[in-house]
């Protein structure tokens, strides 16, 4: 099969890769968003996990191209594994699943947990295993340490999938930039420093015995588009603000007893948003709930009322409200009825917003050196600089936000205050 996709061109698929990319688990992921919220700031960025889960597969089979040039020996088989579970890597993505996991915590991360094992028990394992390949794709997905005949589960074949610098990354860092009409890329040349060295898949910063400052270079520049999307993009309050709001709405949806994971897996982004209108019945809908998708399909979002930030929170008071905000779902519930006291409205159109502490993951990739394998940010490297700054500004970039409706935002500020114990930075333009 060849489908033209708009980031890599031309891409191939073979007849395997067809079968998979034809069951219901996989075009299901035509319906969610790759950037969630994102579309309410940057309207282009409607690109899918579909689309996505397409290039992580091209780019994937081109890693294995670089390290079959460089000498490694790849069994066809591994090649199809790793290739099929590119394809697979984001089938367990529910809709909006990010915020819902990352940053509200209601479920468990899309790749931990059971999720792979309990589709890979339906229909789309016994597809896998109606291609001879179920096995191998499971080891790789799932990181199962065990061997198989083919060493389909070894750390390199895993990582070309999922790690640092990977084929997930490398497609959603050009995909994304072009769909928000963002004027960001890497260079092509970024493939060719792909290499296997004890059984880890590394980038290659040598070259005859000496560090290469090229490579070092092109690899910095990818985690320069990472820290500029996440900037610019994915951490864009408009966005985070619309997120929280359907957190929010799956949140109280669950006090109904309704949203738990296995329905979830059955959705899409839009017919998400009708089951929550229609919750805990379409003839007794709660209208708390109501209110929150109607308020989204206008775009009549929730306002930032309170925002404090790494610019005026200490790192260690940042993982003291990470650890009672973030990590406690009864915590940011009391948190957030107080403040609604404070600004009297309903306690359901007062959302905290308090995400993990960032960490510029990227950063530690290995890399070959001549001194051996290290990571990319090891304190020991004699030209890191930059990537020490971006990590630090990377860190910069953690907010704690309080949502309310436009006309409450000038009443809560002291109240939130008095919860987390600094003062609002962000100033309305009313005042």
């Amino acid at each position: 099969m060849l489908i033209r996709d708009p980031i890599h061109g031309d891409l191939s698929l073979d007849p395997i890769e067809t079968q998979v990319l034809d069951t219901a688990e996989v075009q299901r992921l035509r319906g969610i968003k790759q950037l969630g919220t994102a579309s309410f700031v940057y309207p282009g960025c409607v690109h899918t996990r579909f689309d996505h889960c397409l290039g992580a597969n091209a780019l994937a089979k081109r890693i294995l191209t670089e390290l079959k040039r460089e000498g490694l020996s790849v069994a066809p088989e591994i090649e199809t594994a790793v290739g099929v579970a590119a394809l697979l890597h984001d089938v367990t993505h529910v809709p909006f699943g990010h915020t819902l996991e990352d940053e509200r915590r209601l479920f468990v991360r899309h790749d931990k947990g059971q999720r792979f094992a309990k589709l890979l028990a339906g229909p789309l394992g016994d597809r896998l295993g109606q291609l001879g390949i179920k096995a191998a794709v499971t080891a790789i997905l799932t990181s199962d340490e065990r061997r198989t005949t083919n060493d389909e589960a070894r750390p390199w074949a895993r990582q070309i999938v999922s790690s640092t610098i990977d084929a997930d990354l490398l497609d959603y860092l050009r995909r994304d930039s072009y769909f928000a009409g963002l004027a960001q890329s890497y260079d092509d040349r970024i493939f060719r420093y792909f290499k296997v060295a004890g059984d880890q898949l590394v980038l290659d910063m040598t070259k005859h015995g000496m560090e290469r400052s090229d490579a070092r270079s092109e690899t910095v520049q990818l985690l320069r588009m990472r820290y500029f999307l996440t900037e610019r993009v994915y951490y864009h309050h408009t966005k985070v603000a619309a997120g929280a709001m359907i957190s929010k709405a799956v949140e109280m949806a669950q006090e109904h007893g309704r949203m738990d994971e296995e329905e979830l897996l059955q959705l899409n982004d839009w017919n998400l948003l009708d089951r929550l209108r229609a919750i805990p019945g379409a003839e007794n809908a709660d209208p708390r709930i109501v209110r929150l998708v109607d308020r989204l399909a206008s775009r009549d979002l929730l306002k930032r009322a309170y925002v404090i930030s790494a610019a005026s929170v200490p790192e260690e008071s940042r993982r003291m409200l990470v650890s009672r905000f973030h990590e406690s779902g009864a915590n940011r519930r009391e948190a957030e009825t107080y403040v609604a006291g404070a600004a009297g409205c309903d306690v359901s159109e007062v959302i905290v917003y308090c995400p993990a502490l960032t960490v510029m993951k990227e950063a530690s990739a290995l890399v070959q050196l001549p001194r051996g394998v290290a990571p990319l940010n090891d304190p020991q490297g004699s030209s890191n600089v930059e990537i020490q700054a971006l990590e630090a500004r990377y860190a910069q970039l953690w907010r704690l936000y309080v949502f309310v409706p436009a006309d409450r935002t000038a009443a809560i500020a002291g109240a939130a205050a008095e919860v987390f114990g600094y003062p609002s930075e962000h100033r309305s333009r009313a005042s």
